[in-house]
């Protein structure tokens, strides 16, 4: 097999996480093996056990990498703007939706239990955004990692339960209802 140093990628920077990918959106979590990510990448299957020692491992990397991808927004817009984009970038994301649709007991650890490496990568993200939105004074005073969390926590429940909430209002409602509840905490 082909090392992965010398494999082609699939544009996202990594065989592994993109045959995963792959094979999550073809089959859902619980029926992706190491052995078809392997396959998939052209890979041994013991150079993808070095790394991950299971799927649920692999598949946790496999979000951080794509959260953050649509998460890095909160790079160049403010955080207001920033958090509804990624609500609804990620509602409509192929392997949000899959996993909320096939696998969602998945997510139940990282809701009420602990937060994963998404979570931190995103609160570092949104902390940024937060404290540059002070800088420019359009962020009120406070402590940047607590406005971070709430505003983590906010847009979280409106991408989870936000689907509970529609008929009559659609998700434009929702969108527009979040920037409002965003604006009024945030904004001095």
């Amino acid at each position: 097999m082909t090392s992965i140093r010398h494999n082609t990628t699939m544009g996202n920077g990594d065989p592994v996480l993109d045959a995963a990918r792959e094979m999550v959106l073809a089959v859902g979590v619980r029926r992706t093996t190491l052995t078809d990510v392997a396959r998939r990448a052209g890979l041994s299957r013991m150079t993808i056990y070095r790394r991950w020692p299971d799927v649920r491992g692999l598949v946790a990397d496999l979000m951080t990498r794509e959260w953050v991808l649509v998460a890095s927004r909160f790079a160049t817009e403010d955080p207001i703007t920033a958090a509804v984009g990624v609500v609804r970038e990620l509602r409509d994301h192929p392997l949000w939706r899959k996993i909320v649709e096939v696998d969602p007991e998945l997510l139940l650890p990282y809701l009420l239990h602990r937060r994963g490496s998404s979570h931190e990568a995103m609160l570092a993200l949104v902390e940024s955004a937060i404290a540059r939105g002070q800088a420019l004074g359009t962020v009120r005073p406070g402590d940047p990692g607590t406005l971070a969390r709430s505003v983590l926590l906010t847009a979280q429940s409106f991408l989870l339960s936000g689907p509970t909430m529609l008929g009559p209002l659609t998700q434009d409602d929702l969108d527009a209802e979040l920037a409002t509840l965003l604006e009024r905490y945030l904004c001095p």
